[in-house]
């Protein structure tokens, strides 16, 4: 009797720190599955600007090159200097040997500086010949800075461009080189006013060849624009930074004027471009009414659109929310779209913009279509021939009814009734009216 007790006292225990434990792994369940807070909302739900990460917008993407060493096989040589002495170590590049190849994907990949890979171009392509690499960001972005590291020489000239349209068109970004004038057209380092800030400048920094290896060139989208310091109030500005691809030219080679000397060939297979590393620095574009971008079903980069906004960019207001017209986000207001006031008796709206004014820019929605016979422009009263019924609601709107049997099928939904009751007791027609 001893042994059963303590069994069941033993199996009551172990009961209990059973439903403990589970009801503690519950609670931490929930706890982990609770959203964070959305960003683009303050701790009471008020509306706020939201942006969404800073990222290396080039990371991973292809990259379309027009020339690329390896196909076929080919002798390169890596000119390294000590003091005076100048040496060449040559190698081959060959597209069908992944130990001796240097694709596109090297532009964009991983950049450990430990185990560098390196794109490469085909030997000497020299100006009036150029070099091209075109990359897509899928969506428009808010682009910071474009840079590239070599693991040749600087070009002696280069250009960035940009395009706002899927590549349709392109405008230029910047320029490099020492001869700006005769490569490009451009004054060397051309003063940036506020009368040409969407300006591409051309500038020699960071054309010079050395190092033979490891240089930078790193474009800064709002260096020395003046309205930089205003940005949100400058949509100027707003479209300067805003691409959707990038492209880069390389024009010339840096030499160091041997190419046509007796052993011509040993040195222009010296000359090539070669980056390890390409990157476009931004935020995906989405005008402060998202905090991240996402795939949709076709598998598109777009903006997860708060605040009552809709769009790739988040660039209009939702169907319904046009009672003011859409804005960016600011740090000091968010802009929100507002749903149009309609008292439930229609589904679409526009917008009018003197109503707009004329109400001290605080509503400019116009209800179309007003059901349950209301009419004006928030549907708030009857339409003429028509009586609001007080003592009845339809989802708690007052229907309209009308003066006339003829004018108001809710009211003849009634008669009909009555017609029916009064042929039931055999009344004549006549009498009923």
């Amino acid at each position: 009797m001893q042994r059963v007790l303590e069994l069941w006292v033993t199996l009551v225990t172990v009961s209990a720190l059973t439903k403990a434990a589970f009801a503690g792994y519950g609670l931490s369940m929930f706890a982990a599955q609770s959203s964070p807070p959305d960003p683009c909302y303050d701790e009471n739900g008020n509306p706020r600007r939201c942006i969404p990460d800073f990222v290396n917008s080039a990371f991973g993407k292809d990259v379309r090159v027009s020339s690329t060493c390896g196909n076929p096989a080919a002798r390169y040589c890596v000119v390294t200097e000590k003091g005076e002495e100048r040496t060449r170590d040559c190698h081959t590049c060959d597209a069908g040997d992944p130990k001796k190849s240097h694709p596109p994907a090297y532009l964009t990949d991983l950049n450990n500086p430990h185990n560098l890979t390196c794109w490469q171009s085909e030997n000497y392509v020299q100006y009036p010949q150029n070099v091209t690499l075109t990359l897509s960001l899928g969506k428009k972005f808010e682009v910071t800075y474009v840079s590239l590291q070599f693991c040749s020489p600087r070009p002696e000239s280069m250009a960035i461009y940009k395009s706002m349209d899927y590549g349709k068109s392109w405008v230029p970004f910047q320029f490099y080189s020492t001869q700006c004038k005769k490569m490009y057209n451009r004054q060397n380092k051309a003063t940036i006013t506020k009368q040409n800030e969407q300006e591409a400048i051309c500038t020699d920094s960071h054309t010079d060849m050395h190092p033979l290896t490891g240089g930078l060139i790193a474009f800064s989208t709002l260096d020395g624009r003046p309205s930089a310091h205003d940005f949100d109030n400058s949509p100027v500005l707003q479209d300067w930074v805003t691409a959707t691809d990038i492209k880069v030219i390389f024009s010339r080679i840096h030499t160091f004027g041997d190419e046509n000397e007796d052993d011509s060939e040993l040195a222009r297979d010296s000359y090539f471009y070669a980056v390890s590393d390409l990157q476009v620095g931004g935020r995906c574009k989405c005008n402060g009414h998202a905090s991240k971008c996402v795939k949709d079903r076709e598998g598109n980069l777009v903006c997860e659109c708060k605040h009552n906004t809709a769009g790739p960019e988040c660039d209009r207001c939702k169907p319904f929310h046009y009672d003011r017209p859409w804005q960016r986000a600011t740090a000091r207001e968010a802009n929100e779209c507002v749903a149009c006031h309609c008292n439930l008796h229609a589904r679409r709206c526009r917008f009018n913009m003197e109503l707009y004014k004329l109400s001290g820019r605080r509503s400019g929605g116009v209800c179309l279509n007003c059901r349950h016979n209301t009419a004006g422009r928030h549907c708030h009263y009857c339409k003429e021939g028509y009586y609001r019924d007080m003592t009845k609601s339809i989802s708690h709107r007052r229907a309209c009814k009308g003066w006339m049997q003829r004018h108001c099928v809710c009211f003849l939904s009634d008669i009909n009734r009555g017609w029916k009751k009064i042929k039931e007791l055999g009344v004549p027609n006549k009498l009923a009216l």
